[in-house]
């Protein structure tokens, strides 16, 4: 019998899951070794009940109906994988955590928000209430991230994932540093690596979407900043956009 998985998303976009159904070249060959039983975003008729080898979460966890599916999830599978930046970090939901949920709904949506907006809590990492075994960062994660996951997993191996900032894969590419060279406000540096320099191969700045790499050397950007008169407020809040729970920590 194939290895049984599950695909799943909680508070998010749902661009983990669109990314994963736009593998097109490799999805009939996920198909062949593995029987996906529970994916909403795949399928109408689901299993949700039987054990998995591997469950594909993504999306931050908001409320209490959230952590009691996560917790189902985590229950019933041998593996569990947080997919993107909400599910490893928090994501976008989670920023402005003093704030009253309800308090900033209204301020977004006026009198039409949701009416139990009173449930919405701030959003948390999937590994605040569960043991995660793997984290694929990324807004959304990347599509071959995903396949070296499941090819790893499959092969009893857990995944080798970049843990170098994106400045490294700037560097590979012979790409111009923006950061150096332009005095744009650019997180590469402490940036995990993972999606190709996408951004500043297209002159953009590297806005943190993959997260804070680990043992970040904030010292040296904050040296650069200071030569390029540039306020390090900028980096601090990109990195917030997609990971306030993860820095709010290392504060404390």
């Amino acid at each position: 019998m194939k290895p049984k998985i599950g695909i799943y998303g909680l508070s998010g976009c749902w661009g983990e899951q669109i990314n994963i159904l736009n593998c097109e070249d490799e999805l009939l060959d996920i198909v062949g070794a593995v029987d996906i039983v529970d994916f909403l975003g795949g399928s109408s008729v689901n299993d949700t009940e039987s054990r998995l080898a591997i469950a594909f979460v993504e999306g931050s966890v908001a409320n209490a109906r959230e952590e009691k599916e996560l917790q189902h999830i985590r229950n019933r599978s041998d593996l569990l994988v947080a997919c993107g930046s909400c599910a490893c970090f928090g994501g976008v939901g989670a920023m402005d955590a003093q704030v009253s949920r309800p308090e900033l709904i209204k301020q977004v949506y006026g009198n039409n928000g949701p009416a139990k907006s009173w449930d919405i809590g701030p959003h948390k990492p999937l590994s605040e209430f569960v043991k995660v075994d793997l984290a694929i960062p990324g807004c959304p994660m990347e599509s071959k991230a995903f396949v070296k996951a499941v090819s790893s997993l499959l092969n009893g191996d857990v995944p080798l994932l970049p843990t170098y900032p994106v400045c490294l894969e700037c560097k590979m590419k012979e790409y111009d540093c923006l950061l150096v060279s332009r005095g744009l406000p650019c997180a590469g540096p402490v940036t995990v690596a993972g999606c190709g320099a996408r951004c500043p191969g297209y002159n953009v700045a590297c806005i943190g979407c993959h997260g804070p790499v680990d043992e970040a050397n904030m010292g040296s950007i904050e040296k650069i900043f200071e030569q390029k008169e540039l306020p390090m407020d900028q980096i601090k809040l990109k990195l917030r956009t997609f990971a306030a729970p993860v820095l709010d920590k290392e504060r404390e």
